[in-house]
């Protein structure tokens, strides 16, 4: 098992800190569905914005197992270095440092994976945070700025120098952004050059996947990112497959409807009824994509416009393929 300071992870599977999606709710039914640590979406270091609805709710705390990690992003070592003091003061229990992130709008900061340029400027701030916060500090970046200039290794080392305590890479570089395939050729060499706690991310999506991922880069961890979206339990099949070698029943479809159901009642109460039901169309449009009548189901799904409309047609969704199900069995 992972330690990340004082705090012993249940397993090693993380959930990505995905912007528009890695909120509360979300964080919690992942954090539910087996996840060992979720980390929060991220947050700019730039404090004059955190008073704005989108990042005030994006510093609310989620009932989750492991610590409470809060990511912030920036290229000014002492601005991070305040926003990482000023989310510790505020309850925060670690901090992850965003250098991984390809989004344009984050580029145009040189922040993000845009800091990979500049080995010199990721040395300033990670020393800054680690010198200015008393809980453990984490770093997630890309294997480089291109690849042509994959320089994960070099920045590992100066990330372990400067005390970090667990570093999360995304096998691809910033120009790659989600395009092709994630190598992971460079994440053995970085597991391999570093003695801290080593996280592998990009491309894993099964739990058949997770077991490659693990063997072949010898990583401490997995964290997982697109293929939760729909599919929190993704973890608990992981977390199965790793510990017997053998895979998990499909999830029965009236547990599913209960995973959906408590996710959709947790977005009503922390964006209110209207927004809530804005943002319910958005997962559940992800929960029930590879089902039977999907497509038809979210037509009528995203015309309601109150959430017990929208309770009533996903029981009403999930009771007939229950019956169609039985139907072709018998």
């Amino acid at each position: 098992m992972i330690n990340i300071g004082p705090y012993k992870l249940a397993n090693s599977l993380f959930l990505a800190p995905m912007v528009g999606v890695s909120d509360k709710p979300f964080r919690e039914i992942c954090s539910e569905q087996g996840a060992g640590l979720t980390i929060a979406e991220m947050l700019t270091s730039n404090t004059d914005h955190w008073h704005s609805e989108k990042n005030r709710l994006r510093r609310e705390v989620a009932s989750i197992n492991g610590p409470r990690v809060v990511q912030i992003a920036g290229s000014d070592p002492e601005l991070m270095a305040i926003a990482a003091r000023l989310n510790a003061d505020l309850g925060a229990e670690a901090i992850d440092i965003n250098m991984g992130c390809p989004a344009k709008k984050v580029l145009k900061k040189s922040a993000g994976s845009a800091l990979l340029k500049d080995c010199t400027k990721v040395k300033k701030i990670l020393k800054a945070v680690v010198a200015c916060v008393d809980i453990p500090v984490t770093l997630k970046i890309r294997t480089g700025w291109c690849p042509s200039t994959r320089n994960g290794v070099e920045i590992a080392r100066i990330a372990e120098d400067c005390g970090i305590q667990l570093l999360t890479v995304h096998g691809r570089t910033r120009e790659c952004r989600f395009r092709g395939l994630a190598e992971y050729d460079t994440i053995v060499a970085i597991k391999q050059a570093v003695q801290i706690p080593v996280i592998a991310n990009g491309d894993i999506d099964s739990a058949q996947k997770a077991a490659f991922v693990m063997d072949y880069t010898q990583a401490d961890g997995l964290m997982i990112g697109r293929a939760a979206q729909g599919r929190p339990w993704i973890f608990e099949e992981i977390s199965h497959f790793l510990a017997t070698g053998s895979l998990m029943h499909s999830k029965p479809l009236d547990e599913m409807a209960q995973v959906i159901e408590v996710h959709l009642n947790k977005l009503y109460q922390f964006y209110g009824e209207v927004k809530g039901v804005w943002y319910a169309r958005k997962h559940v449009a992800s929960y029930v994509k590879q089902l039977p009548g999907g497509r038809q189901f979210l037509t009528d799904f995203h015309r309601c416009q109150e959430p017990q409309q929208q309770s009533d047609t996903l029981a009403e969704y999930f009771s007939l393929l229950s019956v169609n199900k039985e139907a072709i069995a018998a």
